[in-house]
């Protein structure tokens, strides 16, 4: 059985906010969905088109002045439908990370004591990284954006990656503890 295309329904989801057009998709997702959801720029267009194709969106060309007109989208009833109808189903399986640092520990028995403490290090610098960037997501949402009626959930999905990274902070100094007894 293939497995199914979440890309599109990610986008229809924007297109419930106030990204009308593939560059405002893109930057939305640069700026949150990539933290938990990959989406590439070449992937934008063609689920655009496609949702267009399936009646989900619809497309408007907007004029501008000295620039070619610019494709402005909008979910339609039916895109409405299908969203919510897909994120009523049950979650139906765990995702699977890949995780290199995980990879290597795995086979770190053929790795000196100190490399393997040394990614660690370089792994945990990494998500001390990530958590304060999501601090400042936090901060930016908290302050700029609470009128917005996203900004619960956004604020959630945010907790999430907090309390998982800050969790992984603490794994990676366990392990250290564990590797040096």
């Amino acid at each position: 059985m293939p497995k199914e295309n979440h890309t599109q329904y990610a986008i229809l989801g924007l297109l419930t906010t106030e990204c009308r057009t593939g560059y405002s998709i893109k930057q939305m997702i640069d700026t949150s969905l990539t933290h938990f959801w990959k989406i590439s720029y070449g992937q934008i267009y063609p689920t655009l088109k496609l949702l267009v194709e399936k009646g989900y969106a619809s497309v408007e060309d907007q004029a501008q002045d000295g620039k070619p007109d610019k494709k402005e989208y909008t979910i339609t009833a039916e895109g409405e439908y299908v969203l919510k109808e897909w994120i009523q189903q049950p979650i139906q399986q765990l995702p699977t990370e890949k995780n290199e640092l995980l990879l290597k520990l795995f086979f770190s028995r053929n790795l000196d004591v100190q490399d393997t403490l040394d990614h660690l290090d370089a792994y945990r610098d990494k998500l001390t990284d990530r958590y304060n960037i999501y601090l400042g997501i936090q901060e930016m949402i908290s302050t700029q954006l609470t009128g917005q009626p996203d900004a619960p959930f956004w604020l959630i999905t945010l907790d999430y990656g907090l309390r998982t990274t800050q969790a992984a902070i603490d794994w990676c100094e366990e392990t250290k503890r564990t590797l040096r007894s």
